[in-house]
C-alpha cells in the first residue's frame, strides 16, 4: 500500500506550473500539477489516455477550440493523441493520471 497527499509540500514556481511525481504505482504515475493565477500549459497532447482532475482551484481547460471551466472536485479523461490546453483563473492544484508507459519529462517539458 502506497498513502501519498496531493495538498501536502506545495511549492509554486514563479515562471510556469511546478510538475511533480506524486505516487508511483504499478499501472499509472499520479501527477501534481500547481498553477499560479494566470500560469498556463501550452497546446499540448499524450501519448495514451489521461485524467484530469481539479483537486483545488478553477482551470479553463481547451481543447478543439473548445474551453470550459473545470473547478474543484471536476474531473475529464481525454483519449491519445488528443490536443489539449491549460490556463489557471485561480491558484490550482491539478492531479493529471497518466498511463505507466508515458513519462514525468513529457509532463515537464510541456
Amino acid at each position: 500500500m502506497q498513502v501519498a497527499s496531493f495538498l501536502e509540500d506545495i511549492k509554486f514556481n514563479e515562471l510556469k506550473p511546478a510538475v511533480s511525481l506524486v505516487l508511483d504505482t504499478e499501472f499509472s504515475k499520479e501527477i501534481r500539477v500547481v498553477f499560479k493565477k494566470g500560469q498556463t500549459m501550452e497546446d499540448h497532447q499524450a501519448p495514451f489516455a489521461i485524467i484530469v482532475q481539479i483537486v483545488k482551484g478553477a482551470i479553463d481547460f481547451g481543447v478543439a477550440g473548445e474551453v470550459k471551466q473545470i473547478v474543484t472536485g471536476d474531473i475529464i479523461s481525454l483519449k491519445p493523441q488528443v490536443v489539449h490546453n491549460l490556463t489557471a483563473t485561480e491558484e490550482s492544484i491539478v492531479r493529471l493520471s497518466l498511463s505507466k508507459l508515458d513519462t514525468l519529462k513529457r509532463v515537464k517539458e510541456v
